[in-house]
């Protein structure tokens, strides 16, 4: 984990943690009660939430792409299956420096616990930490990025003085209790100490309209600063108790300002918790940045909407490829068709969305139709490696007859296959996309390539290829 005294962390590997842990609550905004089970998880595996309550016990990864709901939370989605408030609980984990866990929940939402991400770092802290072999995902800002959303949020990453994640926020609500308030975190080293603590918030104003709403069903004066910025009556107060389904809400008469039996822990614990939000909401773009982050009146909204820019610029400068389905692919399956000898079953390239001098991108739509997973473990479909190298070869093998003339009157041969890896299962609903760049220049009629194949942002196998371009044999009328 990092420290508060080694603000530049030395460990580039990958961490998770050393044993799991278990913490119990409700949620804020659902007010279900919920069990999380937060446990180790290999290298490259990520933040991946389980809904252990329903049906088939299904997976979903914490995803800026899988962001479905952003009032007064974030909330991610897959395949129908939803968990909600992700962010204090992700960003005890990056905070901490954690790079992958499996998180394990009985309900739809995370536990509010007390508004921070504290006890879940004091658990984090409490089982420690374990170095995988495997380099850690970092996205080093080498140029700024802006985001605004023409409403006032405004967010702004640029290169870091070092090699580290530094946030600076501005809030300002035009209250007079809370007035315009700044808060930094120089590395994340600091974020236990100075961060993590500092609970979420919320103006006695807005409780009616939330409530109204369907949320914040969870809320109590425990779990969140509760501001007055006026005094209100006993009526008033019971209006908002009834809406809350509580018996009543008692305020010390003529109280306006911090309305729990509790003192801020810092002057400017309101703006240090929106920079604890930008921190769990970053942890969505599945890397570490280095890079100073400044947000000017951020929600949960815009931290996401920047969360996916980043996201998007780091794959690009990666060479990760990117499909837009409303976008014309170069060739379809009927082009296709023409080029490559190959039918169904064996026909394993849908379509051909990049053509460059010296690479090629193509994709397959992965279905339970598949062939092969009527007798590739059946029970739990997993489509075989050997298939996704073929088609990754079919694609370099689009590339390679693209470039030569009638090529209807070629085929191209593989020699040579290296350095084959599989990093990560390809299951059905999954849409791969191979890229091959070419190694060196064609030369007699020899393509060499490097091949890779990813689902969404994931590197799934990787491989190098020898092929060779041989002119089919023409049968004369004297042969036939």
């Amino acid at each position: 984990m990092n420290k508060e005294n080694s603000p530049t962390p030395e460990k580039i590997q990958q961490q998770t943690l050393a044993g799991a842990f278990t913490c119990e609550g409700v949620g804020l905004h659902t007010g279900q009660s919920c069990s999380v089970t937060v446990k180790p998880a290999e290298a490259d595996h990520g933040y991946v939430f389980q809904r252990m309550d329903l049906e088939g016990q299904p997976l979903v990864p914490a995803d800026c792409d899988l962001v479905v709901e952003t009032r007064r939370g974030t909330t991610l989605e897959k395949k129908g299956a939803r968990v909600h408030t992700t962010e204090h609980l992700l960003a005890a984990l990056y905070g901490c420096g954690i790079d992958n866990a499996l998180i394990e929940m009985t309900g739809p939402e995370v536990p509010i616990m007390d508004g921070s991400s504290w006890p879940f770092v004091a658990h984090i802290e409490e089982v420690g930490s374990v170095t995988l072999e495997a380099d850690r995902h970092i996205f080093r800002l080498n140029e700024s990025i802006t985001y605004h959303d023409g409403q006032g949020v405004e967010m702004l990453a640029v290169p870091p003085v070092k090699d580290e994640f530094r946030v600076t926020v501005m809030v300002d609500y035009q209250s007079p209790i809370l007035g315009t308030q700044h808060a930094s975190m120089y590395h994340l080293g600091q974020f236990v100490s100075k961060i993590s603590r500092c609970r979420t918030f919320v103006f006695l104003k807005e409780v009616k309209h939330l409530l109204e709403q369907g949320l914040i069903k969870g809320g109590d004066l425990d779990n969140a600063i509760v501001l007055a910025e006026r005094e209100y009556s006993q009526s008033e107060l019971d209006d908002i108790a009834q809406l809350a389904g509580k018996k009543s809400l008692q305020v010390e008469p003529g109280k306006i300002g911090v309305l729990n039996n509790t003192k801020l822990q810092f002057e400017n614990e309101p703006a240090r918790h929106k920079l604890l939000d930008i921190v769990g909401d970053l942890a969505l773009t599945g890397f570490f940045i280095e890079g100073h982050v400044l947000a000017g009146r951020p929600g949960h909204a815009g931290n996401v909407a920047f969360a996916q820019l980043l996201k998007r610029k780091r794959n690009a400068e990666a060479g990760i490829p990117h499909y837009d389905p409303r976008v014309e692919p170069l060739m379809d399956i009927h082009d296709i068709e023409k080029l490559l000898p190959h039918r169904y079953p064996f026909l394993l390239v849908d379509k051909i969305i990049e053509r460059q001098d010296d690479s090629i991108i193509g994709l397959k739509n992965v279905t339970m139709n598949e062939p092969f997973f009527q007798g590739h473990f059946p029970g739990n479909p997993v489509m075989p490696g050997v298939l996704q190298i073929e088609a990754m070869a079919q694609v370099g093998g689009i590339f390679a007859l693209s470039g030569v003339e009638d090529p209807e009157n070629w085929s191209t041969y593989f020699m040579k296959i290296d350095n084959v890896r599989f990093k990560q299962k390809v299951i059905p609903g999954d849409t791969i996309l191979f890229k091959l760049q070419l190694a060196s220049p064609i030369r007699r009629g020899l393509v060499h390539m490097t091949g890779r194949a990813y689902v969404g942002s994931k590197l799934v196998s990787e491989a190098e290829m020898l092929a060779q371009i041989i002119r089919d044999r023409v049968t004369t009328s004297s042969e036939a």
